[in-house]
Parts: C-alpha cells; structure tokens; sequence
C-alpha cells in the first residue's frame, strides 16, 4: 500500500472542518496531541524486554493496538506539518541528507 500524503491531509482537513475543530489544530496543539500519542504507543512496548518488543509483531492481541497508536502518531504528525507550512517531501530529503553528512559510514563499513 502506498500512501498519498497529500490525499491524506485533505482528508484530515475535511474531518477537522466537518467537526468544527479547525480552531483547535494550531501546531501547538497538534504537536502537543502528537506527544501524547506517541506516549501512548511507547506505553504499549514500556516493560516489555527487548526480545519481547521485537516479538510483539508477531502477537495478534498486540498487532491492532500498536497499528492504531502508529496511525494516530502518523496522524497528527501529517496535520502538524500541513499547519506548520512543512513539505514533507521536502523535509525528509533534506533530512536524509543532513543525517548522511552527520553519521557517515565507518570505514570498515564501506
């Protein structure tokens, strides 16, 4: 499945302006929702061993929960930047590239 980031945060829009919420999604408030839902996946994995979380992929009573807490993440991380003026696209080159510049790979690596 390939997701169309720009689809979704028109279908995001319409749902905020459906609802009237409009007033309530400034990048503040949205970076603020975002937290919480991050917290909310870490909350899931938060005394599980590191074994257990890579396990937990394969565990059917954990699988809707961690896909649902990553939608809501996903969510509101494509409405902060639609708020925010942020070209993911754009962003996340840019990103890339910085990080490639910052870590590059050990020479026993290459």
């Amino acid at each position: 499945m390939s997701l169309d980031v720009d689809a979704l945060q028109a279908r995001l829009r319409a749902f905020a302006a459906e609802r009237q919420w409009q007033p309530f999604h400034t990048p503040k408030n949205l970076a603020m929702a975002l937290m919480v839902e991050a917290a909310e996946l870490a909350e899931i994995f938060q005394w599980m061993t590191p074994e257990q979380s890579l396990a937990a992929r394969d565990d059917p009573a954990l699988k809707e929960p961690i896909g649902d807490e990553v939608a809501d993440v996903l969510l509101y991380l494509l409405q902060l930047a639609d708020h925010a003026g942020v070209d993911l696209a754009e962003a996340v080159e840019r990103k890339l590239r910085k990080n490639a510049v910052k870590h590059p790979v050990p020479d026993g690596l290459k």
